[in-house]
């Protein structure tokens, strides 16, 4: 029922659901699909040339796990997983779960500084790792900061100790495995993801088996994924995206997942798509431009194709019509939320009116609760008024590991996840973001706060003062800009900047852009008003084409 206040609609959503929550953990759900579907695939992997039927993943996710026993995890113990898209992270996700190590996913793009610090804040026990990814060598990285890190006892690296780590499992007995399992609670936590922070570090929001579970569920229901799709992710595992709304969204239906690479190769995704006979593709919208734009698109078949998902930045209104026509995908939906909300609080539904469909961000998600509110206020606004977006119920982290302030600044005494966000919902219970209250940039699907890249510039001895900003971009929804003044009789160029950062911080938080000033627009208390920055900067660069893209 809606919520009328002075005869207006409020802006307050409820996901009812004649389908139930799932009462159980990660382990035991997946137990339930394999005595199912266990002949049927469960696991492409292209680039690795591995394919698993559920019973055979069942088998190597129990092997892992006593591994993992064997070198001494206790349940509540903390595993890092450094890696781009491989077999290797699937089974180490559902087998963490298994015997209730918290796994801790650590951005393949991370470089030593943000290694470091993730390792040391969440406690990190054993890191199981690739041996690199593209020019980064993962390896001597964590050899640099091992000293560093007390926590760490153990490291496995995937090309050379990853069968010894399933070897050493011989050890522990089936039975303490299944005593372990029937110990664990699906409240519990079980995963630790980090996302950049405004204090200039990260904080590892903290989800439960119920979370993440459910959530990759629902949003699957929202697919009416079955044991006969087949769901293309070339999102990465590290992102809830990939290991919730695809690896949970399948497992709980028994549907496959088909991994077409380490990372997204938009050539690859489309052979992937033709020659595995992929019913669904998800992607950013960085990810299916790339792939409409790419010079031998109309040379594949995506005939396969019936659904998917669109997410993890503003989708633009017309790269949505593209990809239901041209990449024949009909039933393609759109999915808001963020990693502290497992991560989906809205999703648009099959079926929903085709400008519901390609311009707004759906409707609240089963079992879920949504608000628009005043920022200053907090009071409910009327539906059409823009307010911050808040979302509440089983789909809420646990919290921010070890940061109780951070906590209590983003989720009040109501349990109310406050987003940040700025939204508008209409009178049938559709929203659309329209801004953030926060200044975070959104790269390509990569969240990125100012804050976090000025601390670092700072410390370069040139740079007296530093703004960063996101300016509007076509490929990527947002581009990094920094403004930066330099300390008087200092000689530097952008050239040198983006040198100093590059191996230091993640190559997608390095400014594309730069602007040498001697002085920020400010507003009359003295605070930089990145707005009139961003003005200025769309009109000096010529982006103006991309800052009037429509976004849902």
């Amino acid at each position: 029922m809606d919520a009328v206040a002075n005869g207006k609609l409020d802006s307050y959503g409820q996901g009812t659901s004649s389908v139930p929550l799932l009462g159980e953990t990660i382990s035991q759900n997946l137990r339930r699909t394999v005595q199912t579907y266990g002949s049927r695939d469960a696991l492409v992997v292209r680039h690795q040339d591995y394919q698993a039927t559920y019973a055979e993943l069942w088998e190597q996710v129990q092997e892992c796990a006593r591994g993992l026993m064997g070198l001494g995890i206790n349940k509540g113990d903390r595993v890092g997983i450094w890696s781009p898209n491989r077999y290797e992270w699937v089974v180490v996700q559902y087998a963490t779960a298994q015997i209730g190590a918290i796994l801790v996913n650590i951005n393949p793009a991370y470089r030593v500084n943000e290694l470091e610090y993730a390792l040391n804040q969440s406690g990190c026990r054993v890191v199981i790792h690739s041996r690199g990814f593209r020019k980064a060598n993962y390896t001597d990285m964590i050899e640099e900061v091992r000293s560093r890190c007390p926590a760490i006892e153990t490291t496995v690296e995937l090309e050379s100790s990853w069968r010894k780590l399933l070897d050493d499992g011989a050890a522990v007995s089936p039975a303490d495995l299944e005593e372990r399992e029937e110990a664990l609670q699906f409240d519990d936590a079980i995963n630790i993801q980090y996302t950049s922070g405004t204090t200039g570090f990260p904080k590892g929001a903290t989800l439960s088996h119920h979370n993440i579970l459910n959530n990759g569920f629902f949003t699957g229901e929202g697919l009416n994924l079955t044991e006969r799709d087949r769901v293309c992710i070339p999102v990465p595992f590290y992102h809830c995206f990939g290991m919730v709304l695809g690896n949970l969204a399948c497992t709980t239906h028994g549907a496959c997942m088909v991994i077409p690479g380490e990372a997204l190769d938009p050539l690859a995704v489309m052979r992937t798509i033709q020659e595995e006979r992929c019913t669904a593709l998800y992607g950013t919208p960085t990810h299916f431009i790339s792939e409409l734009n790419h010079p031998d698109f109309a040379s594949h078949d995506f005939s396969s194709l019936r659904t998917g998902i669109m997410a993890g930045a503003p989708c633009p209104v017309e790269v949505m019509k593209s990809v239901l026509t041209k990449m024949h995908v009909p039933e393609i939906t759109i999915c808001y939320g963020m990693t502290e909300t497992s991560p989906v609080s809205t999703q648009t539904k099959i079926g929903d009116p085709f400008e519901k469909q390609v311009g707004t961000v759906g409707r609240v998600h089963p079992h879920v609760e949504i608000k628009v509110v005043d920022p200053e206020t907090g009071r409910i606004v009327p539906r059409g008024v823009s307010g911050e977006l808040c979302t509440r119920g089983y789909s809420v982290m646990l919290g921010y590991w070890n940061n109780p302030d951070a906590t209590s600044q983003a989720i009040d005494a109501s349990r109310w996840m406050h987003t940040g966000d700025l939204a508008v919902m209409d009178t049938d219970g559709y929203c659309n973001i329209v801004g953030r209250i926060k200044d975070m940039i959104i790269r390509g699907g990569e969240n990125i706060y100012p804050r976090e890249v000025e601390e670092f510039l700072y410390s370069h001895p040139a740079v007296a003062d530093v703004s960063v900003i996101g300016v509007p971009s076509e490929k990527y929804g947002e581009e990094v800009m920094a403004w930066v003044r330099l300390r008087d009789g200092a000689v530097c160029n952008e050239a040198d900047l983006s040198e100093f950062c590059r191996g230091q911080i993640a190559s997608y938080k390095i400014p594309r852009f730069w602007k040498f000033t001697d002085s920020f627009p400010m507003t009359v208390t003295g605070k930089i008003r990145k707005v009139e920055m961003r003005e200025i900067s769309v009109q000096e660069l010529g982006l103006q084409q991309a800052a009037l893209v429509k976004t849902a």
